[in-house]
């Protein structure tokens, strides 16, 4: 008899999961999302009579699922919105305002800019914001693919860059008067989850989407598991149940393909864009909890100030970087209003933060420009950045983003 090889721990856990593959090729599309909690409907309760139906419709039709498939889960009337939770599920039914002046107060933990009361010198007096830095980086920079190096140039790392902005963002917020958290203050992930723990969800993703689970794609699917959903799953948790603020801040950087890690690319493209939330697939409404979640937003009344926030945050970072828009094409997202730099899209932050969420979305990483800049790191005043006499990127970010939220909540933007 021959000896068998030794296998290492990772072919143990591909076995396992390859057998139950095999052992289940019948399961139906999984309901909910990847690592999603069943949704409490009974909670939707508390919307009742919130939103007239007209104003529902609208909000479905134009903003949240513009492709008419929430039809087929929510029916609304002049007196009730119909919800079906899932297949065979007993319905939800939601009393529906028979007008404006006669809607209740949607139940809500954040505060929206009419019902605070900036101070002079002041305009964020009271404002509970939390900034979240978007990724990981440090050791996990790579992992998540947002990590490039030009021989022995100083890395662009997209998660280190967005906490140096994240830091400097806070102390100019703090000093007009908001209470500020930060959703990590340091490199890393803040769940506790890791790519070995996943390996039987991924296999789970895959096999809804029809991807054969070869070894390496089984390994490449935890991995994303854990630092996309995983990571941002647990910083809602903290926004939604600890923070409560009326305002969080997403920051990250853009990039357009650069090819080759080991050989990456410099571009020319350079640009700016903002996200709300919305624009919602007939296939991510197949998930219970993204139907769930979606519902939330809607009737928790975000839409609209998120779009005022993000208008004037728009603003403000088009004034300060000189960037032109970015412009989808594919059907993700829609255009958010007549200003080009505001767009739709349903991504997991914007959608699982309760309270609006302005997500921005400025500069290309590996646009020639701003590798250059990046080169210098943070500094304080001007230097020459090719022929320009500039400020770090990061300080122009945050004083950006520091001057739209300033503009908006001191009662300046309209």
């Amino acid at each position: 008899m021959k000896n068998l090889p030794l296998l290492k721990p990772a072919d143990w856990v591909f076995g396992i999961v390859f057998c139950l593959l095999v052992s289940v090729p019948s399961l139906p599309a999984a309901m909910l999302s990847p690592l999603a909690e069943k949704p409490d409907w009974s909670i939707l309760a508390g919307y009742g009579g919130s939103i007239t139906a007209p104003e529902f419709e609208q909000l479905l039709q134009r903003v949240y699922v513009p492709d008419g498939s929430w039809r087929e889960w929510i029916s609304i009337t002049s007196s009730q919105a119909v919800i079906t939770p899932y297949p065979g599920a007993s319905p939800v039914f939601l009393p529906i305002a028979r007008k404006e002046s006669e809607a209740k107060v949607s139940p809500k933990y954040w505060k929206a800019r009419k019902e605070r009361s900036p101070l002079p010198g002041k305009p964020l007096n009271g404002l509970r914001i939390a900034i979240d830095p978007g990724h990981l980086g440090g050791s996990f920079a790579q992992m998540e693919a947002r990590w490039f190096r030009i021989g022995n140039s100083r890395p662009v790392e997209e998660g280190e860059m967005t906490l140096i902005v994240a830091k400097l963002l806070k102390q100019r917020l703090e000093s007009m008067g908001a209470e500020v958290w930060l959703t990590r203050s340091k490199n890393g992930a803040t769940t506790s989850l890791r790519p070995a723990k996943l390996m039987t969800a991924a296999l789970g993703s895959l096999h809804e989407e029809g991807v054969a689970p070869t070894q390496k794609r089984l390994a490449s699917e935890a991995e994303r598991l854990f630092y996309r959903v995983g990571e941002i799953r647990n910083r809602a948790g903290l926004v939604n149940r600890v923070i409560r603020p009326d305002l969080v801040v997403c920051l990250h950087f853009n990039a357009e393909e650069w090819g080759d890690p080991k050989h990456p690319t410099l571009t020319d493209k350079n640009h700016l864009h903002l996200l709300v939330c919305g624009a919602m697939s007939g296939t991510e409404l197949l998930h219970e909890d993204e139907r769930y979640t979606m519902l939330l937003k809607l009737l928790g009344g975000t839409h609209a100030e998120e779009l005022g926030v993000s208008e004037a945050v728009a603003r403000s970072l088009a004034r300060a970087t000189g960037l032109p828009p970015f412009t989808y094409h594919g059907a993700n997202a829609l255009a958010a209003s007549s200003n080009p730099y505001l767009w739709v899209r349903n991504l997991m932050a914007n959608r699982l933060y309760e309270c609006p969420v302005v997500y921005c979305e400025p500069y290309v990483m590996n646009s020639r420009a701003v590798f250059k800049r990046v080169q210098l790191g943070d500094y304080p005043g001007f230097r020459n950045v090719g022929g320009a006499r500039l400020p770090s990127i990061y300080r122009e970010y945050a004083d950006a983003v520091a001057q739209g939220l300033a503009d908006y909540y001191g009662g300046t933007a309209h």
